[in-house]
């Protein structure tokens, strides 16, 4: 029988709960991600079986005692302050955009598995084909590069870019920097290491 490896996510802030949910399922397929208002919740369901916990500052406190033995499988869920009684702990600052978040979700499970590539995490062949170009495109735009960087360094005009970018979204049915980005990673058009 094959077991996904089950991630939990708790924080009584249900947008941030629905948003960071969305964005883990993006970035990591295989798994499944649960949804969690409140610690009884958790508990119900036999919470020895998540191999993370997204836990709010507020409620990781709350239920140090609990959280602490497994400290190594939790990641706070901040505004972008870190405090002396979490030192040391992974943080995710859920004010940052979803290019950012997804950004550093990729740097932890980077530096959790240095020697595993997304293309190995992740059983979905290359499903679309993309064009040299398209993939040249892609390629900067996962590496951050805005639309007149990406003109200047492949030698087009900056229209042609536009026009590459549409034509990639409409592809690959995404919508944003951020999926282009998973999706290069996932289909191995780069790794993290050249991001």
């Amino acid at each position: 029988m094959n077991h996904r490896p089950s991630i939990a996510v708790l924080t009584p802030n249900i947008l941030t709960g629905i948003g960071l949910k969305a964005i883990l399922e993006k970035v990591i397929p295989m798994a499944d991600v649960e949804l969690y208002a409140d610690f009884e919740q958790l508990q119900n369901v036999s919470p020895e079986r998540f191999v993370h916990f997204f836990v709010s500052v507020q409620l990781y406190r709350l239920y140090a005692s609990f959280f602490t033995p497994m400290r190594r499988r939790v990641i706070l869920l901040t505004s972008g302050l870190q405090h002396e009684q979490e030192a040391g702990m992974h943080h995710l600052n859920v004010c940052n955009n979803e290019e950012q978040l997804v950004h550093d979700l990729m740097a932890m499970h980077h530096g959790a598995h240095p020697h595993r590539g997304m293309s190995e995490t992740d059983s979905t062949p290359r499903t679309h084909h993309l064009t040299e170009r398209e993939a040249e495109v892609l390629r900067l735009i996962a590496r951050g590069r805005i639309n007149k960087e990406i003109a200047d360094e492949l030698g087009i005009a900056l229209t042609t870019v536009i026009t590459h970018r549409r034509n990639l979204t409409e592809k690959l049915h995404v919508r944003s920097v951020a999926e282009l980005t998973l999706y290069a990673l996932h289909a191995g058009y780069v790794d993290y290491e050249t991001l």
